[in-house]
């Protein structure tokens, strides 16, 4: 008698379950397959095409157990010079940076960092939660450390705090701006992305950003133990404080 029917949602087929969670190209996945090393229940895997269910089969590889992962959350510090994108013809991207055994198919970098800024870069193949970060509606907080020319004044705090308006007509919702030491030297967190945002803001205040780096993104913050262009698999716990 079998077992109870896996929803099709569930089932994926070996050689794209292979390549995800192995780093590899489908077609290393396939060549796993040829050479018989890939079994799933203990028996011998010979179709690129077999459909497995990863939260139930047990599929190994060479002998190894391949641990099945559906999401992968990543923490970056990225630094000046390198794109958030998943391709671009010019510059190095953000996944460029990532070793082959991490990457994957449906890995993209969830917002935006413009290409002279540096900091906390999240990357993911969660769509749904990439989706909530990103939607206009759900209003994830945003913390940036900022270098500005001029130093910030109480009337910069309360400019921000009523909502700026900006070159082009934009006007932005109230943020947060908190002068350190050094005025010279401000966190900027804002619950929006507007192109070139934090730079526009400063620029409405007869202001100019000469460094900014992204330093929490809703309830998490940047490890301080990552070097620019390092990284860290995130747990799906800490995610949940996005």
């Amino acid at each position: 008698m079998s077992g109870p029917k896996v929803p099709k949602k569930d089932v994926q087929r070996l050689d794209k379950f292979l390549s995800a969670q192995l780093g590899i190209t489908r077609s290393e996945a396939k060549e796993l397959i040829k050479r018989r090393v890939v079994t799933v229940g203990g028996t011998v895997a010979k179709l690129f095409d077999m459909k497995i269910a990863p939260e139930k089969d047990t599929v190994c590889s060479e002998g190894k157990e391949v641990t099945y992962r559906k999401h992968i959350y990543i923490m970056m510090n990225k630094p000046q010079g390198v794109v958030c994108s998943t391709k671009d013809g010019e510059s190095k991207t953000v996944l460029e940076l990532l070793p082959d055994s991490i990457r994957r198919e449906g890995l993209f970098p969830a917002g935006r960092l413009d290409k002279d800024t540096e900091g906390f870069v999240f990357i993911t193949d969660d769509g749904v939660l990439a989706h909530n970060i990103l939607s206009p509606k759900h209003h994830v907080d945003k913390t940036y450390f900022a270098k500005l020319e001029s130093p910030a004044t109480e009337d910069d705090i309360k400019a921000f705090e009523e909502g700026l308006a900006i070159d082009g007509g934009d006007v932005c919702l109230p943020a947060k701006l908190e002068i350190l030491t050094d005025p010279h030297e401000v966190l900027i967190t804002i619950s929006e992305g507007m192109y070139h945002q934090i730079k526009r803001m400063a620029q409405a205040r007869n202001n100019k950003v000469l460094y900014l780096k992204r330093i929490s993104i809703g309830g998490v913050k940047l490890d301080e133990s990552l070097a620019l262009g390092e990284w860290r698999e995130m747990l799906h716990k800490e995610t949940e404080n996005i």
